[in-house]
């Protein structure tokens, strides 16, 4: 299975974290960004590619990491095809998979 990852320097640690479980894991892992941390990037340029990949790639899914990951899922859901949903445990994340089909996992770093 194919997901793709992305964060602004909110959540830029917390990506590289759960890059490499995913990996070890066995999950195929496409970091969309950002590639170091950048006090100064946000999360619009990272977020939006990463939600037209998904859109694109029927078999894929998404996360996106913030500070919150409100603005993150906000601007995913603007990707036509894409259900993001910010998910703060498992039991969210799961009811979000099963009843709203959701592609795109949204988390907040803080």
């Amino acid at each position: 299975m194919k997901v793709f990852i992305a964060s602004d320097h909110g959540g830029f640690e917390y990506k590289e974290e759960l890059k490499k479980f995913l990996k070890d894991k066995g999950y195929e892992v496409e970091d969309m960004g950002n590639s170091k941390f950048d006090p100064e990037d946000d999360y619009p340029d990272f977020v939006f590619p990463l939600a037209k990949k998904v859109s694109q790639d029927g078999g894929s899914f998404g996360i996106v990491i913030g500070r919150s990951g409100n603005g993150e899922a906000i601007a995913a859901n603007k990707v036509k095809g894409i259900r993001a949903a910010l998910c703060l445990n498992e039991e969210m994340a799961q009811k979000a998979r099963e009843h709203n089909d959701a592609n795109i996992l949204s988390l907040g770093a803080d």
